[in-house]
């Protein structure tokens, strides 16, 4: 007892996990130090049992996560209205602290996947005081036809948002929930919290109940508009354009404001989402202020390219604007990244402050070299992440990267570290750092049968349910870090860099000399210095990772 007390006490001078800005970036700050998470997403279903993770735990660890994203389902922690079982809660928090490992909570409450699965039963069984979103779903062959339907059948159409005590009841649990792991958790073995998944109405533009129909029938709310007027210089051009529609009206109906289309829809169910979402986070801040995230299914994308073919109303990067003005208590959106362009979808959620974090993604490791490098991530997750090899490339980047983060955040904040990454059909794309342009080439001795397929799985998407793991990703990628003048540091496969002067002085480059080795507690341990026959070999070689140090001369 005094050994457990005393341990309390130690542990409540941690600081709060924050998310601030350090020089060039913004960081998420653990412990009072800059924290870049590896991390990866368990299968929705794992966490709701003991026995089924304790062999995961220990293979979480030998992949080298930092940081594991795990859940908490409403239906489990409240069976019975205002009873409370923590249990599985205190599971993944003890697990990952004796791993020496953080967390990051997803709170599955009203919203999964634009569906309520995730309630309790007694909150099922009563759809009067839980009313349920009305849809009107199009007949169709559509993912979003089959998945609201199915959800019909199902019964786990989502709640609406305008239900008042929807809001209440899911509030108030996550309240509880956040005052347990105030208790528990003083060490802040938990950084982040998830406030819902994939929020939206999926089969139809927007929730046509009568709650809905009643709100859509009003004026556009003051705090919405007086939010628009007050940032339209720097608001995002998709919320410029459908406002602008009927020429930045300042007040009226939902209609007369912004129109009465599918767009106009989508304002207002960001709006009534994010206020419900916003309202939660506020509730579970009050009693334990961690940083708080909504996710986003994507949209438009391919073939999901109106809302309602994509969760209406959610996180998503073209409404971003709608969720500040809605939820001011969640901290940042957060992209779930499965399509192609995961280049564009970065830029997208990095426009206007809004920090990076990919809680969800396929397990193509140049992604996150991209992400952490060119967009300084605060951290990367593949989905499913105890389907993974622990040699494959994601486990080898993070053994790679958990032995230099301290250096690797100074480098961010200092705006030292770019990133490289060539796409199937695109032409290596120059970065420009320390005075140079830096160019990341497919290796000259690499053959084409085992890209084709990597590639080939990446593009088409073609990742069963059963199990999440890809070949490897065999596109040229790597972290670049500017460590010293005409010094760079290579972490990547698959390609060759080559340089070319970027700024005054001395036109031409050569490299003078090409090191591999590794950092160790962060500390450079050089290898071979790489030479000779090894000159005409790939300097970052296929599939696995490697880390170079190149030194560069200049002359006439």
């Amino acid at each position: 007892m005094l050994l457990l007390a005393a341990s309390t006490a130690g542990g409540q001078t941690v600081p709060l996990p924050r998310i601030e800005t350090n020089g060039a970036v913004k960081q998420l700050f653990a412990g009072g130090k800059p924290f870049l998470m590896l991390a990866g997403e368990l299968h929705n279903s794992s966490a709701s049992s003991i026995e089924y993770m304790r062999p995961i735990w220990d293979k979480l660890a030998a992949m080298h996560l930092n940081t594991v994203i795990g859940s908490v389902s409403w239906e489990l922690i409240e069976p019975v209205e205002g009873r409370f079982d923590f249990s599985l809660v205190d599971a993944q928090i003890t697990n990952a602290r004796r791993r020496n490992t953080k967390l990051v909570l997803i709170w599955f409450a009203t919203w999964k996947n634009a569906g309520s699965s995730y309630v309790p039963r007694w909150v099922k069984a009563d759809r009067k005081r839980f009313p349920p979103m009305v849809l009107k779903v199009r007949a169709g062959r559509s993912m979003s036809s089959y998945l609201a339907t199915y959800m019909e059948q199902q019964g786990t159409v989502a709640l609406s948002s305008l239900g008042e005590e929807t809001l209440e009841a899911d509030a108030r649990a996550f309240r509880a929930l956040m005052r347990h792991i105030k208790e528990v958790d003083p060490q802040h073995t938990v950084l982040m919290m998830q406030v819902e998944n994939e929020a939206g109405s999926l089969g139809d533009s927007r929730d046509r109940s009568w709650l809905a129909e009643a709100a859509w029938a009003k004026p556009a709310p003051a705090g919405l508009m007086n939010y628009l007027m007050k940032n339209r210089a720097g608001l995002l051009p998709e919320m410029r354009e459908v406002w602008g529609r009927n020429g930045y009206k300042t007040s009226g109906t939902w209609a007369e404001v912004f129109g009465n289309d599918a767009w106009a829809d989508e304002v207002f169910m960001a709006y009534q989402v994010g206020r419900f979402i916003g309202k939660v986070a506020q509730a579970g801040k009050a009693e334990l202020d961690l940083p708080m995230y909504a996710n986003a299914w994507l949209g438009p994308q391919p073939g999901q390219d109106l809302p309602g073919k994509y969760p209406s109303g959610g996180p998503v990067a073209r409404m971003m604007d709608v969720y500040r003005a809605a939820a001011p208590s969640v901290d940042f959106i957060a992209p779930d990244i499965y399509v192609a362009d995961f280049k564009g979808t970065c830029a997208l959620f990095t426009r206007s402050g809004n920090p990076l974090f990919i809680p969800e993604a396929r397990d193509q490791a140049g992604n996150l070299f991209w992400a952490v490098g060119r967009h300084a991530a605060m951290g990367w997750s593949p989905f499913g992440v105890e389907d993974l090899n622990v040699d494959g490339q994601v486990a080898q980047a993070y053994k790679i990267l958990s032995e230099m983060l301290p250096q690797l955040a100074e480098w961010q904040a200092a705006g030292k570290v770019s990133a490289l990454l060539t796409a199937e059909g695109e032409t290596p794309q120059p970065v420009s750092l320390g005075g140079y342009k830096i160019t990341l080439a497919k290796g000259r001795m690499q053959t084409g049968g085992a890209e084709a397929k990597g590639l080939g799985a990446e593009l088409a998407g073609n990742v069963a349910l059963g199990s999440r793991a890809m070949p490897d990703d065999l596109r040229p990628f790597a972290l670049v870090v500017n460590t010293a003048p005409d010094e760079f540091l290579f972490i990547g496969a698959n390609g060759d860099p080559s340089f070319a002067v970027d700024s005054p002085g001395l036109s031409r480059v050569a490299i003078a000399a090409r090191d591999e080795g590794r950092y160790e507690k962060g500390r450079w341990v050089p290898g071979r210095r790489l030479n000779g026959d090894e000159v005409y070999q790939p300097a970052l070689p296929g599939g696995k990772i490697a880390v170079l140090k190149v030194q560069l001369v200049r002359s006439e």
